[in-house]
């Protein structure tokens, strides 16, 4: 994975997409903020990012550990259906 810093030289984003395609760039704006900018060429690719990306992973963790189920009957009911 490459890092570029926009803060030390100026780059358009057809650049960066060319340089996206050949490695996973971490692009840096002048506020400090960082953003991944990757090719997704396949499915593959894509679930692998899924996974890298922790805030998404603690959020499917919560969201496992709830233990409570509704049934259809009980969603209607709730609904008024």
């Amino acid at each position: 994975m490459k890092s570029i810093d926009l803060s030390l030289s100026a780059a358009t984003l057809e650049e960066l997409l060319d340089l996206a395609t050949q490695d996973n760039l971490i692009v840096k704006r002048l506020d400090g903020r960082e953003f991944v900018l990757a090719e997704v060429d396949d499915f593959a690719t894509e679930v692998a990012l899924v996974r890298n990306n922790d805030q998404l992973m603690n959020l499917l963790a919560e969201r496992s550990k709830e233990t409570g189920r509704h049934s259809v009957a009980d969603v209607k009911s709730h609904l008024g259906i």
